[in-house]
């Protein structure tokens, strides 16, 4: 049998229990050109927030009623696809299920030889893509930059910032709590890290960015955004990763009030959708891989257990009870 979130309820704010309706049905039979995926684990993400409501967006919002979309790994067990043999691992959308029948478009081979298999939905799946084309391809870096990553202990930042170091960069995170921003340092080599929950933000960023910022990776939106506005260096660029600060809101979106320093600096602002770079997904992989290999590149994923436990885990990327990548695993062991 094969258990599955379906999503039953747009939210209204934060999503619930009553978002989601757990369902246990038949394994699939498969078609010709399909494979049969046993998932081990799926990715949870912020974006998931946003791919719930109803209105125009990058993707497609979710259909009522069909299996919540999200990133997964895990093993072919059944093939009627020339590209894929049984007992090949592959990575793609594979939605929260813990088997997922699919014609093959968008998954691709992993190998859990040359890593654990969590690391290919988080440094080496879509939040590392994420992290590497939004800061080399959108931030433009350059050795020298001051770079301010906000979200530094969560999956994509964590990257962020350690790209910039790699590539020459004074690196500054912001994240909550002082276990977070030891971490940030003391683990993953950034310069300095801003306790927001703790901090004045705004005092702290002129102590560590005393001449401004160069780049600005925005995860989180809102009154960061608005203080980071304030800190621009001519032709700064930032870059909307995300706004998680604002995903939940039952009101507008606070934009940022602080804009005018765009023009005063001649600085950019633009969005970042890592579906935009699908085509150089593998050189992205290399290179962090690489990065991986030599120990220059840290990753951490925090990993939970149950399908049935997706609710609570999923509020996990809201409460800020996590470090690093949010994983679950979905299926028991046999």
């Amino acid at each position: 049998m094969n258990k599955q979130l379906l999503f039953v309820k747009r939210p209204m704010g934060e999503a619930d229990a009553s978002t989601w309706s757990l369902e246990t049905n038949p394994i699939p039979e498969i078609e010709d050109g399909q494979i049969l995926v046993k998932q081990h684990y799926v990715s949870l993400d912020p974006a998931m927030r946003g791919w719930m409501n109803p209105g125009k967006s990058y993707i497609e919002p979710m259909a009522i009623g069909s299996v919540m979309r999200a990133g997964s790994v895990g093993e072919v067990i059944a093939s009627k696809n020339s590209k894929f043999k049984v007992g090949d691992y592959v990575a793609g959308s594979g939605g929260v299920q813990q088997y997922c029948a699919t014609d093959g478009k968008g998954f691709y081979q992993v190998d859990p030889r040359m890593a654990p298999l969590p690391t290919y939905i988080g440094a080496l799946g879509m939040p590392g893509m994420t992290a590497y084309f939004g800061i080399t391809e959108v931030g433009k870096i350059q050795e020298g930059d001051v770079v301010l990553v906000s979200g530094a202990a969560g999956a994509v930042g964590s990257i962020v910032g350690q790209v910039a170091k790699i590539k020459g960069c004074r690196v500054v995170g912001i994240a909550g709590g002082a276990d977070k921003c030891s971490y940030v340092v003391d683990e993953l080599g950034f310069d300095a890290c801003i306790d927001y929950k703790n901090e004045n933000v705004a005092t702290r960023l002129k102590e560590e960015c005393p001449k401004g910022i160069d780049v600005y990776f925005d995860n989180v939106g809102g009154e960061i955004l608005d203080i980071a506005l304030t800190r621009l260096r001519m032709h700064a660029r930032i870059v909307i990763c995300g706004a998680i600060s604002q995903y939940n809101n039952k009101l507008a979106v606070k934009g940022p009030s602080n804009y005018l320093s765009l023009l005063v600096n001649r600085a950019t602002m633009q969005g970042m959708v890592v579906f935009d770079y699908a085509a150089r997904y593998a050189e992205g992989a290399k290179i962090l891989g690489g990065w991986m290999a030599e120990g220059k590149l840290k990753t951490r994923e925090d990993i939970y257990t149950g399908i049935e436990n997706f609710p609570e885990t999923y509020n996990r990327l809201f409460s800020g009870e996590k470090l690093g990548k949010l994983v679950l695993k979905v299926i028991e062991e046999s």
